[in-house]
Order: C-alpha cells, then sequence, then structure tokens
C-alpha cells in the first residue's frame, strides 16, 4: 500500500515566481475591485498542476511573516539585498491566504521564522507511516532531503520539475543533503546577502566538504590544507561560523500542522465562487472533480 504523502508549499516562492513571470511584460491582472491578481493566479496554477502531478494525500503551505527574523537579530544585513515587494505585489499577500483557504488548505507561519523553518520543523516531525515533499523554487530546501523528505523544485514554465532525494543530489552535487549547510557557511550566500568565507567558492567548498565531511572537519584538519585556504578560514573564522547559523533550517519551531486539517479534500462549490469573486478567470479548468467532499 502506498504511503500517504504530505505535500509542503513554499508559499513565497511559488507567489514571487508567478508575480515575477507576469510583472516582466506589465500583466497585472487587475480585477474590477483594483486588486492585481497575477501572482495568485501563477501560484495556484503551480499549485494545482504539482498536486495534480505528484497526488499529493495532504497538503499545507507555509509563509513568511514579515521580513524580521531570529536570522535579522544575528546579522543585520541578512537579506538586506531586497528591495521592498513592488506595490502590485502587496496586496496579494492576503488575497493568496484567502485563495488557499477556500482550498480548505492550511496557512502556517509564525513571526520571527521564515517559511522555510516552518516546512522543517512539519517534515522532520512527521511521523514514519507518512512521505513528505516539499513544493520550492529554493534551493536552500534541499538540505532538509533524508530517507522520508523529498525536494520538488520548480523549473521554469508550468509543469516542469526537478525532483530531489539523497541519492540524486548526491549525484549532482558530490554532498549529501545534511552538507548543504555546511556548503553555504563556506561559500555564503549572496542572495540571502551573507558572505561566508571570502575567496571560497563553490568548487573548493564542495571538494573540502568531500575530504573532511563537514565545517568541524575542516577546522580539525586545517594544517592539511594549502596555505592559501588555511589563511582564508582562519581570516574569516567568525563569519564561517555565523553564515553556518544562517543557513540551517530550524526544525524545532513552535507550530502545528493538523494532518487531518491538512487532509486534501476540496469543495468545488466554495472554491468557484471565490475564483468568481476575484475574477480569475481559465483557472476553473484545473480543479479535478476527484478530492471533492459534498457542500455541508
Amino acid at each position: 500500500m502506498n504511503k500517504p504523502t504530505l505535500m509542503l508549499v513554499d508559499g513565497m516562492a511559488l507567489l514571487f515566481r508567478a508575480f515575477y513571470a507576469t510583472a516582466v511584460t506589465g500583466q497585472f491582472m487587475i480585477n474590477s475591485k483594483g486588486i492585481p491578481t497575477n501572482g495568485v493566479q501563477g501560484f495556484v496554477k503551480h499549485m494545482l498542476t504539482a498536486i495534480s502531478n505528484f497526488k499529493p494525500s495532504h497538503v499545507a503551505v507555509c509563509w513568511d511573516m514579515g521580513s524580521k527574523t531570529f536570522r535579522t537579530d544575528l546579522f543585520p544585513d541578512y537579506k538586506a539585498n531586497r528591495g521592498e515587494a513592488p506595490v502590485e505585489l502587496i496586496p496579494q499577500f492576503d488575497l493568496v491566504k484567502d485563495i488557499v483557504e477556500a482550498f480548505d488548505i492550511p496557512n502556517i507561519g509564525l513571526a520571527g521564522y521564515e517559511a522555510d523553518d516552518c516546512i522543517g520543523t512539519i517534515a522532520k516531525r512527521v511521523g514514519d507511516d507518512m512521505l513528505v515533499s516539499i513544493l520550492t523554487g529554493d534551493k536552500d530546501i534541499l538540505q532538509l532531503i533524508d530517507d522520508r523528505i523529498s525536494v520538488i523544485l520548480l523549473q521554469k514554465g508550468y509543469g516542469n520539475y526537478m525532483v530531489h532525494n539523497r541519492e540524486t543530489l548526491y549525484t549532482e552535487k558530490g554532498i549529501w543533503p545534511e552538507q548543504m549547510i555546511d556548503l553555504k557557511a563556506l561559500m555564503g550566500d549572496p542572495s540571502d546577502n551573507y558572505p561566508g568565507v571570502r575567496g571560497i567558492g563553490e568548487k573548493t567548498a564542495v571538494k573540502l566538504l568531500q575530504q573532511f565531511s563537514d565545517v568541524e572537519g575542516i577546522l580539525d584538519n586545517l594544517h592539511l590544507l594549502t596555505k592559501s585556504q588555511r589563511a582564508k578560514i582562519e581570516q574569516d573564522l567568525e563569519m564561517l561560523h555565523l553564515s553556518r547559523q544562517l543557513a540551517e533550517i530550524k526544525c524545532d519551531v513552535e507550530i502545528d500542522c493538523d494532518l487531518s486539517a491538512a487532509m486534501y479534500e476540496i469543495n468545488r462549490e466554495k472554491i468557484l465562487n471565490k475564483f468568481q469573486e476575484v475574477e480569475f478567470r481559465g483557472l476553473h479548468k484545473l480543479i479535478s472533480v476527484q478530492n471533492q467532499k459534498e457542500l455541508a
């Protein structure tokens, strides 16, 4: 018998991807109430296409809850390179959660933490009798992969995915999922705006991890490194440790995901009414007749 699968959706990753895909051509799809809906429509399309492809038994969506998190407390420049959200996207943050609610899918988020931390906590907490797949465009989440948890990375367009488990990640990167945190600690992350060890790129970082397993292993064997590698690491030792803290997804956040509420059963009429209210066009075709529950 197939194990049930919980699909955890990285809400912001899907919403931003969908928004920018149409924003470049100025297609904001503004409805008669003056609300742009392009990001939300694309989000729904991404989510429903993935549900139709992977057929999870349970679905929940995790969200960032503002830009202030424990990471910005640790390092005020964390993500400081990111500008304000475009004005056309701002009203879509609430709208997208309304739409998710219409699907009877839980919206989950906690102030002070990122969606990744909520995803990590839920994914690791679910019992062995359930598989977890994480739908995202964000490679940071690859560190969560284990024997039960896989990551579905969105590729260009709709319905194109790169699905990673432990073996495929190792084949592609040469390191295991649990080493991804150490990789980012060494090479930093320009998109999140922390430097890691200056002068150490991905190639060198992977090589060092293959040789010494993790950051601690590298530090225990500094005498075996080249003079230049050793100098770079010693010079940025504090930033190496801080970058590792910033890179690691917290898997012990105070949140809960009620699995009975996350069971994917939709009320088609409720959703279609919501689509009509916000003036979505064409999306009704994506709502399958399966997984329906009767109107109460």
